[in-house]
């Protein structure tokens, strides 16, 4: 599994930004991806996740209402789509893909085992 995540830059406080990842590597039907993020000094967090199969999303309490996921099926890409950004957004950005064993699962709890390598959004105030 290769995850290549890219969008990231500078953005003045208030501003959007969309990341993208472009996953391949194998079928991604039994998988979900999601977007985390760490920022420095800072436990990494999960925004975000979708199944990639059927589009069910989760979104994490904390950017409810700002951020969005979304995918493109047919390119294989997963979008990070973020409103009304503001500084404590700064952080590096990754995305993860899990794979789904189990008929029922909850998509914060899956196990993310494929990342892709980061992309550091600042968000100037």
């Amino acid at each position: 599994v290769q995850l290549q995540a890219s969008g990231g830059g500078l953005v003045q406080a208030g501003g959007s930004l969309d990341l993208s990842c472009a996953a391949s590597g194998r079928n991604f039907d039994s998988y979900a991806l999601a977007w985390f993020r760490q920022a420095p000094g800072k436990n990494r967090e999960l925004l975000a996740a979708i199944r990639w199969s059927r589009g069910n999303t989760y979104l994490s309490e904390s950017v409810k209402g700002r951020f969005g996921i979304s995918r493109d099926y047919a390119k294989n890409i997963v979008y990070l789509h973020m409103n009304g950004l503001n500084a404590e957004d700064t952080a590096v950005y990754y995305c993860a893909a899990a794979p789904i064993r189990t008929v029922v699962f909850d998509l914060p709890r899956l196990t993310y085992t494929y990342w892709g390598q980061g992309t550091l959004v600042t968000v100037s105030s």
